[in-house]
């Protein structure tokens, strides 16, 4: 089987790891370990932001940066619904209510315009979502969230490698919050980090992942247990120096892949825009004018043939049943349209070209 998604670990990692093992300290109390912080410094740089906070996940990631920008109880906080459920969980975890916004259809990142229809005077902050790794369009949410003075916290979880107008994806945001989960374009095994400008923010997240201490044993504020551990980051340094290399792979099989797929009038292949380079962490397909079960059964051959292709995300989020039974029914006709037809296909570096090849022939041929 072609996997998804692939973690590259080498030699390099391993002995980072070992490294860690044998001199130690294995963590710290207040998340400021030498590897921690040096990690954070190199992220920093690779965001082209003065702050990176380090934390265990990136659900703690989102929920720290959605508390930062002062969202609580009763709060309205502008999100899709078409994404993973952090991030509509780190809203409800922080006391806000998520209001579920559509997509743009050509994107499948959440629609500017139908931010603007959601905005209400109990609108706190905005969560949009890098969807697949291709950047919202941040200059447009931006201007929406200037007009109303909301926050804008980025989930950038998958889009490591992404920019937008040269910049790295999350640089114009308030915060941006990025996974380092085993399937993501780099890794610590389980991991999160949040980018910010912000000194005020940056102090605030730091208190946050600590039990809300600056000090051991006097907590300013209610905080959690959100420390990266030195093994973590020791991983981390390693990865972030292979990124550039893996996404460069990555595009390289993206590339090779729509050259094989324009071929079918079928499918809409993925998009990228001078502006807005993709991450590529996945390469999505809609299949056009499926009826039915028509893109599962696609899904269902493709994984009995050795591919491991992926529907994300079947049910969006508005449509599971907490979210549902608890918020309230919501229609969204393009976010329920795309989960519906689309689906994605394996473009990681661990990818060969004899593969790409046989990921594409094989779906002309489904097809």
């Amino acid at each position: 089987m072609i996997p998804i998604n692939l973690p590259l670990i080498g030699e390099e990692e391993i002995e980072a790891v070992v490294k860690v093992m044998r001199s130690g300290p294995l963590t710290s109390a207040l998340g400021v370990g030498p590897m921690v912080t040096q990690f954070e410094k190199n992220f920093a740089a690779f965001a082209g932001v003065k702050h990176a906070v380090a934390v265990n996940t990136g659900t703690a990631a989102l929920h720290a940066a959605v508390v930062a920008a002062g969202v609580k109880q009763g709060d309205e906080v502008i999100l899709p619904s078409f994404t993973f459920v952090a991030t509509a969980e780190a809203v409800v975890l922080a006391g806000g209510k998520p209001v579920f916004t559509d997509i743009d259809p050509e994107t499948y990142n959440i629609s500017p315009e139908a931010i603007e229809k959601n905005v209400t005077e109990k609108t706190r902050a905005i969560v949009p979502v890098d969807l697949y790794g291709f950047s919202v369009d941040i200059k447009a949410i931006k201007k929406i969230s200037s007009e109303h003075d909301l926050a804008v916290v980025e989930d950038a979880a998958q889009a490591h490698g992404a920019t937008y107008a040269g910049k790295p994806a999350g640089f114009f945001a308030d915060a941006a919050c990025w996974s380092l989960y085993a399937s993501k374009n780099i890794t610590t095994g389980e991991g999160g980090v949040v980018t910010t400008e912000s000194d005020e923010v940056a102090e605030t997240l730091r208190l946050i992942r600590t039990h809300g201490e600056k000090v051991k044993y006097a907590s300013l504020m209610l905080g959690y247990n959100y420390r990266m551990s030195e093994i973590q980051a020791a991983i981390g340094l390693v990865q972030l120096e292979k990124l550039s290399n893996f996404v460069a792979k990555r595009r390289e099989n993206a590339k090779k892949l729509n050259s094989l797929l324009e071929a079918s009038n079928r499918l809409k292949l993925p998009m990228e825009l001078e502006e807005r380079q993709h991450s590529w962490y996945l390469y999505t397909v809609r299949l056009e004018n499926a009826v039915g079960k028509e893109r599962n059964k696609i899904v269902e051959e493709l994984q009995k043939k050795g591919i491991g292709a992926v529907a994300y995300y079947v049910n969006p989020v508005h449509q599971m049943p907490y979210y549902r039974e608890t918020y309230g029914e919501r229609k969204l006709p393009e976010t329920e349209k795309a989960a519906r037809q689309v689906f994605s296909l394996p473009v990681h570096p661990g990818v060969s070209e004899a593969q790409v090849n046989y990921i594409g022939k094989t779906l002309l041929e489904l097809l």
